[in-house]
């Protein structure tokens, strides 16, 4: 490891100014200036390569209680310099090591008047800015409420934006492509049907937000670690182009309860004149502390089939019987109950996905709507839903358990609380030993429907501190954590890698509830996976949902190759292959590329990026030295053309590319796919269409001069 700190008042990197002081990140590209106004208002700009990225924008937080805000009258009590330069290994993740560089300004303000102490640190990378609050031990300063985070964004042009509707409750929303001055025009729009949703604001929105100005600078607006604290969203003055913090409140409106000492999450901007640099950025792992787990061994990446994609359909139900307009665990009787013969967590049905795993090399095998409760579990603002513990009738635990196990394959448990969170808090001990007990290692958890308590967001400090116990239980447990309907992850996975995935954002189950945008997997990296990978669910072959259900309509807005491709794009250590096997078993070629694929790499090198357009990116797995490589396209055909500079030099592969037919089309022909294998080195030029809703997938296999014979070398 390499690592060095050292701490400084003047040096190339740091100035002192009047009022305030300058920072450089490393290669000099970028310079942040902190300063104070006249009324000792803090402010900062941003600029990259002399562009002007954030103006002039003011910093603080607005109290409650008649407190005196921490907005102005401020002046600069110390200012503290340093650099610091490591690099360090990843339990899981797209590279085998990451390097965390940057310069930082600690300035210390003292506030006329209250003598109150405040510490707004600076962390300047190269690849962007990011910057926090503090709050140092302090007489007569311990206790405060926040009624308002302040901080600005101020942009310097009406820049476009990729965005989701500010909202206390959900990120399940397609995105828009638009103006930040046409964001008011498109909020109602933009703001679609979700089980619980909570809108602010017609200019809010929710990061990760990307941008891109006229003049080709890509920027990006996001948190990190984000610890007991609420959920940041921005809200937009549309007529100064001005970002401003939003906090999500909790019951009693309230925004933070803060106890001194006391660091807020950290407030993000990315930026670069190259799309792929935001895609490669690790920054916001960087800016949350060290694994805290000491022994790491039992977290492990898992490829994994599921009995889910039949219920999101409407093929099978959750719920086992449809004789109860009411449950009450521990006195309705499932034993006297009819089964509706739907129910698909039952126990053949589930040997049926096991054996499918270990005939195809699959690590794992969730099952949802194992346990009772499933006819009565939605918005009744019910408290206790479930007890994570009592199967089904039909769903034999210990037979399940031996039979996987037999199998090498391991269970994943869903848990889902129907957002009863004191309900699972009351049963997260026992849910967690009875997972140990029956060789389960993960579990799908689950946070739909509105909060209980009542009135409580899912996005607010109470809320957010409930997700993180979780997952640190867990770990206690060894267990890892996929959290869906959670809050958006902010690099937490680097100081708890067992949060091994989350949803939280609008997933492949939307596109069986009426589609997603044929371009949303090709924003979401750029977003939504800034901090943290995604269970997006990918694999589906068979688009059209009525074949499965005929009274589903809905249709995936997908090539099979762009479902391939994401098995690279959407980054993930947990990789489900989502669709039936029945499915797989209808084109078993193109199901060889998921059953080849890694989901740890030691390597990861962007290709092409443009955000809501095209994303490639080439991957190396870990420990074996293959390369694999995905492309997906948005609206619109293209060829890609590039170059392989990313195979090891000397080496001569046989690359089998996995294509859309030329007369492929995400809704009129999603099936036609190619499969072309080809003689390919790192000189070797790649010309290579992409159909609309497509993309290409391709896995690279080193090969001597007999297993290249008859083949064509590009």
């Amino acid at each position: 490891m390499k690592k060095f700190l050292f701490t400084t008042y003047l040096t190339l990197a740091f100035f002192c100014l009047a009022f305030g002081q300058q920072l450089k990140s490393p290669n000099g590209k970028l310079i942040m200036n902190f300063a104070l106004l006249a009324d000792g208002s803090p402010t900062y700009n941003l600029t990259y390569k002399d562009k002007a990225v954030i103006k002039t924008s003011k910093l603080g937080l607005e109290l409650k209680n008649d407190q005196k805000s921490l907005l102005n009258d401020f002046t600069i009590a110390n200012v503290q310099s340093s650099t610091f330069d490591e690099n360090w290994t990843p339990v899981w993740g797209e590279v085998k090591t990451i390097r965390n560089h940057y310069n930082e300004c600690a300035v210390t303000l003292s506030q006329k008047g209250t003598n109150r102490q405040l510490l707004i640190r600076f962390r300047l990378f190269d690849e962007g800015l990011g910057f926090r609050y503090e709050f140092p031990t302090q007489k007569g300063f311990t206790y405060f409420v926040i009624k308002e985070e302040r901080t600005q964004f101020a942009m310097a042009g009406d820049h476009t934006a990729f965005w989701i509707a500010g909202d206390y409750d959900t990120q399940e929303y397609d995105y828009t492509t638009s103006k930040l001055s046409e964001i008011r025009g498109y909020a109602e729009k933009a703001r679609t049907e979700n089980l619980s949703q909570t809108a602010f604001s017609p200019t809010g929105v929710q990061t990760s937000l990307m941008m891109k100005s006229a003049d080709g600078l890509y920027i990006n607006l996001h948190e990190a670690a984000l610890i007991n604290y609420p959920c940041m969203h921005l809200n937009l003055d549309d007529k100064n182009m001005i970002f401003e913090s939003w906090l999500t409140p909790d019951a009693k409106g309230d925004k933070g309860y803060i106890q001194v000492p006391f660091n807020t999450p950290w407030r993000t901007i990315m930026v670069s004149d190259d799309a792929r640099d935001i895609l490669a950025s690790k920054m916001t792992y960087n800016l949350n502390d060290p694994c805290k787990i000491e022994d790491t061994s039992w977290i492990k990446p898992v490829k994994y089939v599921g009995v889910w994609w039949e219920m999101i359909t409407g093929k099978s139900s959750w719920a086992y019987t449809d004789d109860f307009p009411s449950v009450q665990l521990g006195i309705t009787d499932y034993s006297k109950a009819k089964p509706n013969g739907k129910h698909g967590a039952n126990t053949a049905n589930v040997k049926k996905y096991i054996d499918f795993a270990a005939q195809n090399g699959f690590g794992g095998v969730l099952v949802e709507g194992w346990n009772q409760g499933w006819e009565d579990w939605y918005g009744n603002s019910k408290d206790y839903v479930f007890d994570f513990v009592t199967p089904y009738p039909d769903f034999n635990m210990a037979e399940i358990r031996d039979y996987a196990k037999s199998k090498g394959i391991k269970m994943i448990m869903h848990h889902e609380t129907s957002s009863s969170v004191r309900n699972y808090e009351r049963h997260l001990d026992t849910a967690y030993k009875y997972m140990k007990a029956n060789n389960y290692d993960a579990v799908k958890s689950g946070y739909v429907g509105n909060i209980l308590p009542r009135g409580e967001n899912h996005y607010s400090q109470w809320i957010i501190n409930h997700y993180q116990y979780a997952i640190e239980k867990a770990a206690q447990y060894k267990i890892m954590v996929n959290a869906h309907e959670a809050v958006r992850p902010t690099g937490i996975a680097r100081t708890y890698p067992n949060l091994i995935g989350n949803e939280s954002a609008r997933g492949t189950e939307y596109q069986a509830f009426g589609g997603s945008k044929p371009n949303h997997v090709t924003i979401l990296p750029f977003t939504r996976l800034q901090g943290g990978p995604m269970d997006y669910t990918p694999g589906i072959f068979e688009m059209d949902i009525s074949k499965l259900n005929p009274g589903n309509t809905s249709h995936v807005n997908s090539t099979i190759a762009n479902q391939l491709a994401l098995y690279l794009t959407m980054y993930s250590p947990l990789q489900m292959a989502a669709d039936l096997p029945e499915n797989y078993n209808r084109f078993p070629d193109a199901f060889q590329f998921i059953k080849d694929v890694a989901i740890d790499w030691d390597d990861s090198k962007y290709i092409e990026a443009e955000p809501g357009q095209y994303i490639t990116v080439a991957r190396k797995a870990k420990g074996t030295g293959k390369w694999f490589l995905g492309s997906v396209n948005g609206d619109n055909s293209r060829t890609a053309q590039f170059k392989l500079d990313f195979l090891d030099k000397g080496k001569t592969y046989i690359a089998t590319i996995y294509a859309d037919a030329k007369d492929a089309h995400y809704k009129t022909n999603p099936q036609a796919y190619v499969i072309i294998k080809v003689v390919v080195t790192d000189q070797t030029k790649l010309s290579q269409f992409a159909a609309p809703g497509g993309g290409f997938a391709i896995s690279f296999t080193e090969a001597d001069k007999a297993q290249t014979k008859g083949l064509k070398k590009l």
